[in-house]
């Protein structure tokens, strides 16, 4: 199973017709980010990161209650791994 993860972009690099760089903190590790499919992302934005890529650009709200599902599953699988 792939996971998509939403973060908010901290910064941006030179975009080409075949790549965007840029930096994406996703559960507080900045990764390094290919932006290409959100041309118009700005800093700040949060987009949804999937294998490398950031498709989607989406609002704060949406992106924070994913998190939270994050971690109440994560807290689930712990709690059912010798807990």
């Amino acid at each position: 199973m792939c996971i998509a993860v939403p973060g908010p972009v901290v910064s941006l690099g030179s975009a080409s017709e075949i790549s965007y760089p840029g930096r994406v903190s996703i559960l507080g590790y900045e990764r390094e980010v290919d932006l290409v499919m959100v041309p118009d992302v700005e800093i700040g934005d949060y987009v949804i990161v999937h294998s490398g890529y950031a498709i989607e650009i989406v609002p704060p709200e949406r992106a924070r209650r994913t998190l939270e599902l994050f971690g109440a599953e994560a807290g689930e699988i712990d709690r059912s791994v010798g807990g």
